[in-house]
């Protein structure tokens, strides 16, 4: 009896025994489990925030503008004058697909902070950007390619062009703005927005 007892009681510490060897392992694997969870979702959640694209603005140019119309329409009769001041700022900028998928450029959208908010203005099309130079020959701004608003990136390339944008402001106003960007839309993906990092040269 006694050595039945003995025995019995050998194999209840024996499997406590191996209970507790077991429980080591299944930690050791559901630590392990989860690290490598962590970092697999650590790569695609940093593969998911990779920009589609990124880009440079190359250079800016502002050009100050008064205007005042002439009083006649295109057919000569008498109309009302307009007088008012505008900043024309051009800007060089190169765009990079970085994604495999090509990239749609829906708009461009230049924005100035000034003491009173953010104002906005959209890029010309690139046949209003050629008239501008028509208009004004001696604009004293560099005569650069023009960037099509419907310009379209396939992966892996990279696009440099110039666009227009222009602000009801007079020179002092312009001047005193805080801040300067630029939004380009894609069509159904993310937009970018680039911050000049070379002063905007005054024309």
């Amino acid at each position: 009896m006694s050595l039945l007892h003995q025995e019995e009681h050998d194999d209840a510490a024996l499997g406590e025994e191996l209970t507790k060897g077991t429980s080591h392992v299944v930690i050791a694997s559901v630590v392990a489990a989860v690290v490598v969870t962590i970092a697999i979702a650590a790569y695609f959640i940093a593969g998911q925030n990779k920009p589609l694209a990124t880009g440079e603005v190359v250079a800016v140019w502002a050009h100050p503008q008064h205007t005042e119309t002439s009083g006649f329409d295109a057919s000569g009769a008498v109309m009302p004058k307009e007088v008012f001041d505008q900043v024309m700022v051009f800007a060089d900028v190169k765009l990079h697909n970085q994604s495999n998928v090509p990239l749609m450029m829906q708009n461009i959208i230049t924005n100035a902070t000034l003491d009173d908010g953010i104002h906005s203005s959209y890029a010309a099309p690139a046949s209003e950007y050629e008239r501008i130079f028509v208009a004004y020959p001696n604009l004293p701004v560099p005569h650069g390619k023009p960037l099509s608003l419907e310009t379209e990136i396939d992966p892996g390339q990279t696009v440099e062009g110039t666009f227009v944008s222009a602000f009801k402001l007079d020179k002092q106003q312009w001047g005193a703005r805080k801040a300067l960007n630029f939004t380009f839309a894609f069509r159904y993906q993310p937009s970018l927005v680039l911050t000049p990092q070379t002063p905007v040269t005054e024309q």
